[in-house]
């Protein structure tokens, strides 16, 4: 275990909560010379601090004796195009058996009730479908897969939503 790197993403955690060190450790019931010791990479917090640290920032336990690093091998490979695809699949599927169907009906009301959305706007609304594909690239990263960065910078039409891709590719670990 990389104490420094755990130290890091202690910190770099905490200050993106803005957070003090003594808010932190206040809401840990620790000092801020107990924090301070993680982030200098001097300690390891206790084990059985890990699961309240993780939940105060936000995050994993993983993720903080990680050092922020993912370390978990990619389960598979996403390209922004099949995205787009999988997303029109579900407009298909209404079009093709008819969006008064049972099974058609139960694929968005699953989808709009875990995401709180309409995805049915995606269809019909350009900018709609692009944040829907750059929401099922991050969910695709959250859940393993890797994304070429190449990939995603040649495949936004939206420089935010590009932006944003990236920025979780690098979170993930794939720069």
């Amino acid at each position: 275990m990389d104490m420094k790197a755990v130290g890091s993403q202690i910190s770099d955690l905490r200050r993106a909560k803005g957070m003090t060190q003594a808010e932190l450790g206040e809401r840990l019931g620790v000092t801020f010379q107990a924090v301070s010791k993680w982030e200098r990479a001097e300690t390891l917090p206790d084990t059985a601090i890990l699961p309240d640290l993780a939940a105060v920032l936000e995050t994993t336990v993983d993720n903080i004796l990680c050092g922020g690093r993912r370390t978990v091998a990619y389960t598979r490979k996403l390209t922004v195009n099949d995205l787009r695809r999988a997303i029109r699949c579900l407009d298909d599927m209404g079009r093709l058996m008819g969006r008064d169907t049972p099974l058609y009906l139960a694929a968005v009301e699953g989808i709009n009730t875990r995401m709180n959305t309409e995805i049915r706007d995606a269809f019909s609304d350009k900018h709609i479908f692009e944040v829907f594909v750059a929401e099922a690239a991050i969910q695709g990263l959250m859940a393993g897969a890797y994304l070429d960065p190449t990939d995603v910078k040649n495949s936004f039409e939206s420089a935010k939503l590009r932006d944003i891709v990236l920025e979780k590719c690098g979170e993930y670990g794939i720069k």
